[in-house]
């Protein structure tokens, strides 16, 4: 189980549990930069009834297949998972296919633990400040769970179960039959159509937003190894769940939002320009460098440094260019870097914030 959704679900439950602290840093390694998707504008609405055969979807390109949560060092999915986006100044459209040779799903209570079963999730954080974020999750069933994050489960960040995405649109539809182990399934396709006003009260970006704008999101498709018991697909007890996203995390936590990748917004509706990487990955990269060591560093010391080179040489050595500082008061610190156009601060609770 995911470390932070695991989290959740006792902090859901109204108990307690020690996070680790977070892992020491022993050196600045450049990070890959996220993955990005162009999402062109939707000539009309789709009709969202989980069917992606509509002339609407057929320009807007598939994404890189889906990889292991942790990256290319590990084993390639054994399924395929894609993904393509659209909008509006209305809706933020998103259509997934899962291939799937035993479809199947159990739950059918809005905002149960979905990922319990099979599911597809959607991770929006338009604003990239790690804070004040959106998940969803749905199963073959069109099951959803939706949820506001206040900030990550691993900096004390508390899952708000009753928000609900306002005028949420989701639809699932099955190439063979749910729950019938008997026969050989193609897969299950997803259509999600985000209201784009339900994300105010998330950013301080606007919305809806303009030619270029990008915002942060992820995706993510949870399978579990099965057996056949009675007739009925079940789960192998005391096995793990798989965890394939779009934009790989780095480690086995959904819920580091520094990792997701980009959604670019275009104004055409075909042919979709290049995505244009993030001109601050570095920055933000150092600073969230910074922040895991800091972690480290007040685990072994039960303080916070204002000097970098106690978290790492390789950290003071790659400061980035216009140079940086480190804050400490009694409870915290503030590290902020880069130039005088674009200076970034980032706190102990990872708040990451443009100064």
């Amino acid at each position: 189980m995911r470390i932070g959704l695991f989290i959740g679900l006792l902090l859901l439950a109204g108990l307690t549990l020690t996070v680790p602290a977070s892992e020491p840093v022993a050196e600045f390694v450049p990070k890959p930069h996220p993955r990005g998707y162009v999402a062109l504008r939707a000539p009309k609405p789709p009709v969202i009834d989980g069917k992606l055969d509509e002339e609407v979807w057929k320009a807007a390109p598939w994404s890189d297949d889906f990889h292991d949560i942790e990256g290319d060092t590990k084993p390639k999915p054994r399924y395929r998972t894609r993904m393509k986006m659209l909008w509006d100044d209305t809706y933020l459209y998103i259509a997934a296919e899962l291939e799937e040779p035993d479809v199947w799903a159990t739950l059918t209570d809005h905002d149960a633990v979905i990922f319990q079963d099979p599911d597809f999730e959607v991770f929006l954080d338009p604003d990239g400040d790690n804070h004040l974020y959106a998940e969803l999750e749905l199963n073959a069933k069109n099951t959803t769970w939706d949820l506001l994050l206040t900030k990550p489960y691993k900096d004390g960040g508390k899952a708000i179960n009753g928000w609900e995405i306002a005028g949420l649109k989701t639809a699932v539809a099955i190439e063979g039959t749910l729950n019938n182990p008997k026969d050989k399934d193609k897969g299950w396709t997803v259509e999600i159509a985000i209201p784009l006003a339900s994300m105010k009260e998330l950013t301080n970006q606007r919305v809806p937003p303009k030619d270029g704008d990008q915002w942060r999101i992820n995706f993510s498709r949870v399978e579990w190894d099965t057996e056949v018991k009675d007739g009925k697909t079940v789960k192998i007890k005391g096995k793990p769940e798989y965890n394939w996203v779009w934009s790989p995390q780095g480690a086995i936590d959904m819920h580091r939002p520094e990792r997701w990748g980009y959604v670019q917004f275009s104004d055409r509706t075909e042919d979709p320009p290049k995505f244009v990487p993030d001109a601050d990955a570095g920055v933000k990269d150092w600073l969230h460098d910074i922040y895991y060591a800091q972690g480290a560093y007040h685990k072994k010391h039960g303080k916070y440094t204002a000097i970098t080179a106690d978290l790492g040489e390789a950290l003071a050595e790659k400061t980035p260019r216009g140079g940086a500082t480190i804050e400490t008061t009694k409870r915290g610190y503030t590290a902020t870097a880069g130039d005088a156009k674009r200076r970034w601060s980032i706190a102990q609770d990872s708040h990451l914030i443009r100064e």
